[in-house]
């Protein structure tokens, strides 16, 4: 089968070249999937650059989350069978035709769900669940403020806010990016490029966001410190602008604060149980029709580089997927 896989670390994502590889058996507790659609994460650009906090040994094919068939299983496997149509967690391996996946990670694609939107839905909306539900808290009639807006973790913030009933201010340094997510539902949009502070704070009255959404990072970071409410939860997402910010502490003693850390697979993999109940909500929130993602793209597998390059080069909106067939 055909893999797009990475022999050597680099900053040049180009290094991903096709190759033809055999993949064994699957294991006791695997399934062997074909592979229909691939979502494309900031993540897997880190980890071929080798920045990112997981580091896979080489070679090895990019590619956390994807949706296929199960077309062999483990002799352990009991809860899934040859022809169901899956979504998966992966980490690495979704830029393949084919791939061994953890039984335990797969499960049925949400009714009315095409294998592309499945595909880009789970990173995304269980980012934005954890964040603002299980770590953030958001409460209805608060404010959400939720930077990178335009992103595929940005507008699934959006939704779930949206579903919470919260005010949602959605930020993004492109005003025809922020057309779209504001036809998404967000109730107020802002162009951080002419900065958000003091729009933040008219829109909220004086009291800054009660809830701040960070993939961002860097300046994004600094300015919301300025805009954020009494009692205020900063979540930080990610790092998109490339730099890791820093604040003084004295800022979350003054203005009672807080700053909290965000990785939704480390949460469920630390509380095996509470991570399932997350995935659960979110895909009974997909399979009614709540919740899906934006996909403005889709590229076959043999472009996996240039839909890496759309993310990295900043001209998404919502999410970008790979697909086999």
């Amino acid at each position: 089968m055909r893999s797009m896989r990475v022999h050597e670390l680099s900053e040049d994502i180009s290094v991903l070249k096709m190759e033809d590889v055999s993949l064994p058996a699957p294991g006791p507790k695997e399934v062997r999937l074909r592979l229909k659609a691939c979502s494309i994460n900031f993540p897997d650009i880190l980890m071929v650059q080798g920045k990112y906090q997981f580091k896979p040994e080489l070679p090895f094919a990019p590619g956390m989350e994807g949706a296929g068939i199960v077309t062999a299983l483990g002799s352990d496997v009991t809860h899934l069978k040859v022809g169901d149509e899956v979504v998966a967690g992966l980490r690495i391996g979704g830029f393949a035709e084919e791939v061994n996946a953890s039984a335990e990670a797969c499960r049925p694609i949400p009714k009315g769900m095409d294998f592309v939107k499945a595909a880009a839905y789970p990173a995304a909306y269980l980012t934005a669940y954890v964040a603002l539900v299980i770590r953030g808290h958001l409460k209805a009639g608060e404010t959400l403020l939720v930077h990178g807006s335009s992103g595929g973790v940005g507008m699934a913030a959006v939704d779930i806010g949206k579903l919470i009933g919260a005010t949602v201010i959605a930020t993004s340094a492109s005003d025809e990016k922020l057309k779209v997510v504001k036809a998404r539902g967000a109730d107020h949009v802002l162009n951080v490029t002419r900065g958000f502070r003091e729009e933040v704070k008219a829109l909220t009255d004086g009291r800054g966001a009660d809830v701040i959404y960070d993939p961002v990072g860097g300046d994004v970071f600094d300015e919301s410190v300025r805009c954020i409410a009494w009692n205020g939860r900063l979540l930080i997402i990610g790092f998109t602008s490339g730099r890791i910010p820093s604040v003084s502490v004295n800022m979350p003693l003054i203005k009672g604060f807080s700053v909290v850390g965000v990785r939704a697979g480390e949460y469920g993999r630390r509380d095996p149980e509470a991570g399932r109940a997350n995935i659960e909500a979110i895909d009974k929130l997909a399979a009614e029709g709540k919740i899906a993602p934006y996909v403005c793209a889709t590229f076959p597998l043999e472009r996996a580089v240039e839909a890496m390059n759309m993310l990295q080069n900043r001209q998404a909106v919502g999410k970008v997927v790979v697909t086999m067939d």
